[in-house]
C-alpha cells in the first residue's frame, strides 16, 4: 500500500506546477484560478475572480462552472497539496491546460500578492440556504447577493403577504413594507402575514414580527403610510 507522500509524489509527477509569481503572470494571460480549499478556509481571503470549488466536489461541479475544457486553469489550495491532486482530477476529466500552484494561497498571501476578503456564509446560513447554495446557478455567491439585496413591498395584504414571506425565506436581506392599514379579522382568510394575535395592530408591525421570526437574517423596514408621489422616492432609496 502506498503512503500519502508516495501518492503525492506520483500526483506531482503527472502534472505541471508553478509558483505564485508564475501564477500571477498566467492570470494576466487569461488563466482562471480554481480555489479547491474548503469553504471554511475562504475567510482567510481569496484571489480576486477565483472560482471556489472544494476539492471533493470537483467531479460533480467543475463542468457546470468551467464548461470549456480548453480553458487554462490554475488549481490552488492552501499549500499546494490538494491542488496537485485536483490537477490530476482535472486532467482525467479532459481539461487540457492545468497547473497546480506550489505553495498555494498561504505563500501567495505571504508574498504580498493581491487578495480580497471573502464574503462567505456563516455555518448556520449554509444550512438554512443549502438548497440555494447547491444550485450552480446560485451558489454561495448568489446567496450572498440575495442577502445584500433590498426590496420594497407596497401593501401587506393578499398579494404582498406571500411575496414578503417567500422573499424573506429566500434570504433577501432588506425588505421594506409599505402599508397604512391595520389588521382586521376579515383579513386573515387571505393575508397570511398576519394572525389572530395581531388583530388591531398596524399591518407593517404585524409583517415585521412574522418576517423576523421566519428569518432573523432579514432586516425589515416598516413604512406606516400610503405610498404617494411625495414619499415614493424617499422610500425606494
Amino acid at each position: 500500500m502506498s503512503t500519502f507522500q508516495e501518492l503525492l509524489a506520483q500526483a506531482k509527477s503527472l502534472i505541471n506546477e508553478t509558483d505564485p509569481s508564475g501564477s500571477e503572470t498566467l492570470i494576466t494571460e487569461g488563466w482562471v484560478v480554481l480555489d479547491v480549499r474548503e469553504v471554511e478556509e475562504y475567510d482567510q481571503g481569496v484571489i480576486p475572480e477565483s472560482i471556489l470549488i472544494p476539492q471533493g466536489k470537483i467531479e460533480e461541479t467543475i463542468e457546470e462552472r468551467i464548461p470549456n475544457h480548453d480553458q487554462p486553469i490554475i488549481a490552488m489550495c492552501a499549500g499546494g497539496v490538494r491542488s496537485a491532486f485536483a490537477a490530476v482530477t482535472l486532467n482525467e476529466l479532459g481539461y487540457t491546460n492545468v497547473v497546480s500552484m506550489d505553495g498555494g494561497f498561504n505563500l501567495w498571501k505571504q508574498q504580498g500578492r493581491s487578495w480580497v476578503s471573502s464574503q462567505i456564509l456563516k455555518p448556520e446560513q449554509r444550512n438554512r440556504y443549502e438548497r440555494h447554495v447547491s444550485l450552480p446557478e446560485i451558489g454561495e455567491k448568489g446567496q450572498q447577493k440575495l442577502l445584500d439585496s433590498r426590496v420594497v413591498i407596497i401593501g401587506a395584504g393578499g398579494l404582498g403577504s406571500p411575496a414578503a414571506l417567500y422573499l424573506a425565506a429566500a434570504g433577501v436581506g432588506t425588505i421594506g413594507v409599505v402599508d397604512m392599514d391595520t389588521v382586521e379579522e376579515s383579513n386573515l382568510q387571505r393575508q397570511i402575514l398576519h394572525s389572530t394575535e395581531t388583530i388591531g395592530e398596524n399591518k407593517v408591525d404585524s409583517a415585521e414580527k412574522t418576517l423576523s421570526t421566519l428569518n432573523p437574517d432579514v432586516n425589515v423596514i416598516t413604512y406606516n403610510t400610503r405610498l404617494n408621489k411625495d414619499n415614493a422616492i424617499e422610500i425606494v432609496e
